[in-house]
Protein backbone atom coordinates (compact mmCIF):
# COMPACT_ATOMS: atom_id res chain seq x y z
CA UNK A 1 0.00 0.00 0.00
CA UNK A 2 2.82 2.40 0.89
CA UNK A 3 4.63 1.82 -2.40
CA UNK A 4 1.37 2.34 -4.30
CA UNK A 5 0.69 5.60 -2.47
CA UNK A 6 4.24 6.80 -3.08
CA UNK A 7 3.91 5.96 -6.77
CA UNK A 8 0.63 7.84 -7.08
CA UNK A 9 2.03 10.95 -5.36
CA UNK A 10 5.08 10.99 -7.62
CA UNK A 11 2.78 10.73 -10.63
CA UNK A 12 0.92 13.83 -9.48
CA UNK A 13 4.01 16.06 -9.23
CA UNK A 14 4.12 17.09 -12.93
CA UNK A 15 0.40 17.89 -12.85
CA UNK A 16 0.84 19.93 -9.65
CA UNK A 17 3.49 22.05 -11.35
CA UNK A 18 1.22 22.70 -14.33
CA UNK A 19 -1.73 23.41 -12.03
CA UNK A 20 0.26 26.06 -10.14
CA UNK A 21 1.52 27.57 -13.39
CA UNK A 22 -1.95 27.61 -14.91
CA UNK A 23 -3.47 29.15 -11.78
CA UNK A 24 -0.91 31.95 -11.61
CA UNK A 25 -1.24 32.73 -15.32
CA UNK A 26 -5.03 32.89 -14.96
CA UNK A 27 -4.73 35.18 -11.92
CA UNK A 28 -2.29 37.51 -13.70
CA UNK A 29 -4.36 37.56 -16.89
CA UNK A 30 -7.51 38.44 -14.94
CA UNK A 31 -5.72 41.21 -13.03
CA UNK A 32 -4.38 42.67 -16.28
CA UNK A 33 -7.81 42.40 -17.93
CA UNK A 34 -9.49 44.23 -15.03
CA UNK A 35 -6.90 46.99 -14.80
CA UNK A 36 -5.38 47.35 -18.26
CA UNK A 37 -6.66 50.91 -18.63
CA UNK A 38 -4.90 51.89 -15.40
CA UNK A 39 -1.69 50.28 -16.61
CA UNK A 40 -1.80 52.22 -19.88
CA UNK A 41 -2.27 55.45 -17.93
CA UNK A 42 0.85 54.85 -15.80
CA UNK A 43 3.90 56.94 -16.71
CA UNK A 44 7.45 56.87 -15.42
CA UNK A 45 7.70 59.94 -13.20
CA UNK A 46 10.51 62.47 -12.72
CA UNK A 47 13.94 60.83 -12.56
CA UNK A 48 12.31 57.45 -13.17
CA UNK A 49 14.87 56.21 -15.69
CA UNK A 50 17.62 56.99 -13.21
CA UNK A 51 15.83 54.90 -10.59
CA UNK A 52 15.46 52.03 -13.06
CA UNK A 53 19.17 52.16 -13.95
CA UNK A 54 20.08 52.14 -10.27
CA UNK A 55 17.66 49.26 -9.69
CA UNK A 56 19.44 47.18 -12.35
CA UNK A 57 22.87 47.99 -10.85
CA UNK A 58 21.75 47.20 -7.28
CA UNK A 59 20.12 43.94 -8.40
CA UNK A 60 23.33 42.92 -10.18
CA UNK A 61 25.24 43.64 -6.97
CA UNK A 62 22.76 41.41 -5.14
CA UNK A 63 23.53 38.47 -7.44
CA UNK A 64 27.28 39.06 -7.06
CA UNK A 65 26.77 39.03 -3.29
CA UNK A 66 24.86 35.75 -3.50
CA UNK A 67 27.68 34.19 -5.51
CA UNK A 68 30.17 35.21 -2.82
CA UNK A 69 27.88 33.72 -0.16
CA UNK A 70 27.97 30.44 -2.09
CA UNK A 71 31.75 30.42 -1.61
CA UNK A 72 31.20 30.83 2.15
CA UNK A 73 28.82 27.87 2.13
CA UNK A 74 31.43 25.72 0.39
CA UNK A 75 34.13 26.92 2.78
CA UNK A 76 31.89 25.85 5.67
CA UNK A 77 31.91 22.39 4.07
CA UNK A 78 35.74 22.35 4.13
CA UNK A 79 36.08 23.37 0.48
CA UNK A 80 38.37 26.49 0.49
CA UNK A 81 37.16 27.98 -2.80
CA UNK A 82 37.91 31.55 -3.81
CA UNK A 83 35.12 34.09 -3.73
CA UNK A 84 35.87 35.40 -7.25
CA UNK A 85 35.74 31.89 -8.72
CA UNK A 86 32.42 31.20 -6.99
CA UNK A 87 30.92 34.50 -8.17
CA UNK A 88 31.87 33.79 -11.77
CA UNK A 89 30.40 30.29 -11.71
CA UNK A 90 27.31 31.52 -9.89
CA UNK A 91 26.58 34.31 -12.38
CA UNK A 92 27.12 32.10 -15.43
CA UNK A 93 24.89 29.31 -14.13
CA UNK A 94 22.24 31.58 -12.59
CA UNK A 95 20.60 32.37 -15.92
CA UNK A 96 19.88 28.63 -16.38
CA UNK A 97 17.14 28.76 -13.73
CA UNK A 98 14.77 29.99 -16.43
CA UNK A 99 15.07 26.69 -18.29
CA UNK A 100 12.22 24.18 -17.78
CA UNK A 101 12.73 22.21 -14.60
CA UNK A 102 14.16 25.09 -12.55
CA UNK A 103 17.13 22.96 -11.44
CA UNK A 104 19.71 23.50 -14.17
CA UNK A 105 21.45 26.37 -12.36
CA UNK A 106 22.04 24.00 -9.43
CA UNK A 107 23.24 21.28 -11.81
CA UNK A 108 25.67 23.71 -13.44
CA UNK A 109 27.15 24.75 -10.09
CA UNK A 110 27.55 21.15 -8.98
CA UNK A 111 29.31 20.20 -12.21
CA UNK A 112 31.56 23.28 -12.08
CA UNK A 113 32.50 22.52 -8.48
CA UNK A 114 33.22 18.88 -9.32
CA UNK A 115 35.41 19.98 -12.22
CA UNK A 116 37.83 21.67 -9.80
CA UNK A 117 37.87 18.79 -7.33
CA UNK A 118 35.02 19.54 -4.94
CA UNK A 119 33.38 16.24 -3.88
CA UNK A 120 29.88 15.61 -5.22
CA UNK A 121 28.41 15.45 -1.71
CA UNK A 122 29.83 18.84 -0.73
CA UNK A 123 28.74 20.47 -4.00
CA UNK A 124 25.23 19.04 -3.70
CA UNK A 125 24.95 20.13 -0.07
CA UNK A 126 25.99 23.68 -0.96
CA UNK A 127 23.16 24.11 -3.48
CA UNK A 128 20.72 22.58 -1.00
CA UNK A 129 21.73 24.97 1.79
CA UNK A 130 21.56 28.05 -0.44
CA UNK A 131 17.74 28.23 -0.89
CA UNK A 132 17.25 27.39 2.80
CA UNK A 133 19.47 30.31 3.80
CA UNK A 134 17.74 32.59 1.29
CA UNK A 135 14.32 31.61 2.63
CA UNK A 136 15.40 32.24 6.23
CA UNK A 137 16.87 35.63 5.26
CA UNK A 138 13.70 36.70 3.41
CA UNK A 139 11.47 35.67 6.31
CA UNK A 140 13.74 37.48 8.79
CA UNK A 141 13.57 40.66 6.72
CA UNK A 142 9.77 40.42 6.41
CA UNK A 143 9.43 39.92 10.17
CA UNK A 144 11.76 42.83 10.91
CA UNK A 145 9.74 45.15 8.66
CA UNK A 146 6.22 44.23 9.80
CA UNK A 147 6.49 42.04 12.92
CA UNK A 148 2.90 42.53 14.13
CA UNK A 149 1.37 41.33 10.87
CA UNK A 150 3.41 38.19 10.31
CA UNK A 151 4.14 36.50 13.63
CA UNK A 152 1.32 33.98 13.32
CA UNK A 153 2.41 32.56 9.97
CA UNK A 154 6.03 33.45 9.34
CA UNK A 155 7.49 32.79 12.78
CA UNK A 156 6.72 29.01 12.81
CA UNK A 157 8.01 28.65 9.24
CA UNK A 158 11.15 30.65 10.04
CA UNK A 159 11.75 28.57 13.16
CA UNK A 160 11.46 25.36 11.13
CA UNK A 161 13.94 26.63 8.51
CA UNK A 162 16.44 27.85 11.13
CA UNK A 163 16.28 24.51 12.94
CA UNK A 164 16.84 22.77 9.60
CA UNK A 165 20.08 24.74 9.20
CA UNK A 166 21.46 23.47 12.50
CA UNK A 167 24.63 21.36 12.07
CA UNK A 168 22.98 18.27 13.60
CA UNK A 169 20.12 18.43 11.09
CA UNK A 170 22.46 19.11 8.15
CA UNK A 171 24.85 16.32 9.16
CA UNK A 172 22.00 13.82 9.36
CA UNK A 173 20.96 14.86 5.87
CA UNK A 174 24.56 14.45 4.70
CA UNK A 175 24.73 10.95 6.19
CA UNK A 176 21.48 10.00 4.50
CA UNK A 177 22.69 11.38 1.16
CA UNK A 178 26.00 9.52 1.52
CA UNK A 179 24.12 6.26 2.10
CA UNK A 180 22.08 6.81 -1.06
CA UNK A 181 25.28 7.58 -2.96
CA UNK A 182 26.95 4.39 -1.72
CA UNK A 183 23.97 2.33 -2.83
CA UNK A 184 24.34 3.61 -6.38
CA UNK A 185 28.15 3.37 -6.53
CA UNK A 186 30.26 0.25 -6.81
CA UNK A 187 33.01 1.83 -4.73
CA UNK A 188 31.64 2.93 -1.34
CA UNK A 189 32.46 6.32 0.17
CA UNK A 190 35.41 6.08 2.57
CA UNK A 191 35.44 7.66 6.03
CA UNK A 192 38.02 10.21 4.85
CA UNK A 193 35.57 11.72 2.35
CA UNK A 194 32.64 12.12 4.74
CA UNK A 195 31.53 15.74 4.90
CA UNK A 196 30.38 17.31 8.15
CA UNK A 197 29.05 20.75 9.01
CA UNK A 198 30.93 21.92 12.10
CA UNK A 199 29.12 25.15 12.98
CA UNK A 200 25.90 27.01 12.35
CA UNK A 201 26.10 28.95 9.02
CA UNK A 202 25.82 32.41 10.62
CA UNK A 203 28.05 34.20 8.09
CA UNK A 204 26.22 32.80 5.03
CA UNK A 205 22.90 33.72 6.67
CA UNK A 206 24.08 37.31 7.16
CA UNK A 207 25.27 37.32 3.57
CA UNK A 208 21.87 36.17 2.32
CA UNK A 209 20.26 38.92 4.42
CA UNK A 210 22.39 41.42 2.50
CA UNK A 211 21.36 39.70 -0.75
CA UNK A 212 17.63 39.92 0.00
CA UNK A 213 18.07 43.48 1.28
CA UNK A 214 19.71 44.52 -2.00
CA UNK A 215 16.97 42.80 -3.99
CA UNK A 216 14.41 44.68 -1.91
CA UNK A 217 16.25 47.96 -2.48
CA UNK A 218 16.14 47.34 -6.23
CA UNK A 219 12.40 46.69 -5.99
CA UNK A 220 11.86 49.96 -4.10
CA UNK A 221 13.74 51.86 -6.81
CA UNK A 222 11.43 50.39 -9.44
CA UNK A 223 8.45 51.51 -7.36
CA UNK A 224 9.93 55.02 -7.14
CA UNK A 225 10.09 55.17 -10.93
CA UNK A 226 6.29 54.92 -11.07
CA UNK A 227 5.03 56.19 -7.73
CA UNK A 228 6.34 58.53 -5.00
CA UNK A 229 6.88 56.80 -1.67
CA UNK A 230 6.34 57.92 1.88
CA UNK A 231 8.86 56.65 4.48
CA UNK A 232 6.10 54.78 6.35
CA UNK A 233 5.36 52.74 3.21
CA UNK A 234 8.88 51.36 2.83
CA UNK A 235 8.73 48.65 5.57
CA UNK A 236 5.41 47.33 4.24
CA UNK A 237 6.72 47.21 0.68
CA UNK A 238 9.93 45.44 1.76
CA UNK A 239 7.92 42.91 3.75
CA UNK A 240 5.56 42.27 0.83
CA UNK A 241 8.50 41.92 -1.56
CA UNK A 242 10.32 39.48 0.74
CA UNK A 243 7.24 37.28 1.14
CA UNK A 244 6.47 37.33 -2.59
CA UNK A 245 10.07 36.49 -3.44
CA UNK A 246 10.35 33.60 -0.97
CA UNK A 247 7.04 32.11 -2.15
CA UNK A 248 8.30 32.28 -5.73
CA UNK A 249 11.50 30.59 -4.57
CA UNK A 250 9.94 27.61 -2.79
CA UNK A 251 6.73 26.88 -4.74
CA UNK A 252 7.26 24.63 -7.77
CA UNK A 253 5.75 26.94 -10.36
CA UNK A 254 7.28 28.29 -13.53
CA UNK A 255 11.08 28.42 -13.98
CA UNK A 256 12.70 31.26 -12.06
CA UNK A 257 9.52 31.80 -10.03
CA UNK A 258 7.90 33.58 -12.99
CA UNK A 259 4.20 34.05 -12.27
CA UNK A 260 4.27 32.96 -8.65
CA UNK A 261 6.21 36.02 -7.47
CA UNK A 262 3.98 38.32 -9.52
CA UNK A 263 0.73 36.77 -8.30
CA UNK A 264 1.70 36.99 -4.62
CA UNK A 265 3.01 40.55 -5.05
CA UNK A 266 -0.29 41.67 -6.59
CA UNK A 267 -2.21 40.16 -3.69
CA UNK A 268 0.02 41.73 -1.01
CA UNK A 269 0.49 45.15 -2.60
CA UNK A 270 -3.12 45.75 -3.57
CA UNK A 271 -3.73 47.97 -0.52
CA UNK A 272 -0.69 50.32 -0.39
CA UNK A 273 -0.52 50.81 -4.18
CA UNK A 274 -3.11 51.03 -6.94
CA UNK A 275 -3.60 47.97 -9.12
CA UNK A 276 -2.20 49.74 -12.19
CA UNK A 277 0.97 50.75 -10.37
CA UNK A 278 1.42 47.26 -8.93
CA UNK A 279 1.11 45.60 -12.35
CA UNK A 280 3.52 48.10 -13.91
CA UNK A 281 6.05 47.72 -11.08
CA UNK A 282 6.15 43.91 -11.02
CA UNK A 283 6.41 43.72 -14.82
CA UNK A 284 9.26 46.24 -14.86
CA UNK A 285 10.98 44.57 -11.90
CA UNK A 286 10.93 41.21 -13.67
CA UNK A 287 12.53 42.86 -16.69
CA UNK A 288 15.12 44.66 -14.54
CA UNK A 289 16.03 41.46 -12.67
CA UNK A 290 16.36 39.47 -15.89
CA UNK A 291 18.57 42.20 -17.40
CA UNK A 292 20.75 42.17 -14.29
CA UNK A 293 21.11 38.37 -14.40
CA UNK A 294 21.89 38.42 -18.13
CA UNK A 295 24.43 41.22 -17.64
CA UNK A 296 26.05 39.31 -14.79
CA UNK A 297 26.24 36.13 -16.86
CA UNK A 298 27.74 38.06 -19.78
CA UNK A 299 30.38 39.79 -17.65
CA UNK A 300 31.27 36.52 -15.94
CA UNK A 301 31.56 34.76 -19.29
CA UNK A 302 33.89 37.47 -20.61
CA UNK A 303 36.15 37.03 -17.59
CA UNK A 304 36.59 33.35 -18.42
CA UNK A 305 39.49 34.43 -20.63
CA UNK A 306 41.43 35.20 -17.44
CA UNK A 307 42.47 32.48 -15.05
CA UNK A 308 40.89 32.64 -11.59
CA UNK A 309 42.19 29.92 -9.31
CA UNK A 310 39.32 28.06 -7.63
CA UNK A 311 41.19 27.56 -4.34
CA UNK A 312 43.14 29.95 -2.15
CA UNK A 313 46.92 29.76 -2.02
CA UNK A 314 46.83 29.27 1.74
CA UNK A 315 45.19 25.91 1.21
CA UNK A 316 46.86 22.90 -0.32
CA UNK A 317 45.12 23.73 -3.63
CA UNK A 318 42.94 20.71 -3.03
CA UNK A 319 39.54 20.58 -1.37
CA UNK A 320 39.19 18.66 1.83
CA UNK A 321 36.50 16.02 1.79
Amino acid sequence: MYSTLKFNISDLKPYLRWFILGGTIFFLAKALKDHWQEVLAIRIIGPGWTYLTLACAVTLCAHICSGWVWSWILQGLNQPVRGLWAVRVYLITNIAKYLPGNVWHFYGRIRSAQAVGVPLLSASMSVLMEPLLMSAAALLLALACTPKLNLGIQLPILTFVLVGLHPQALNRLLQYTAKLKNKTKIKPTSEKTIVRVKSYPILPLIGELVFVGLRGAGFLMVVLAFHPLEPVEIPLLLSAFSLSWVVGLVIPGAPGGIGVFEAVAIALLDEPLSAGVVLSVIAMYRLINTMAEASGAGLAWLTQQGQIAPFSKSSSQKPQG
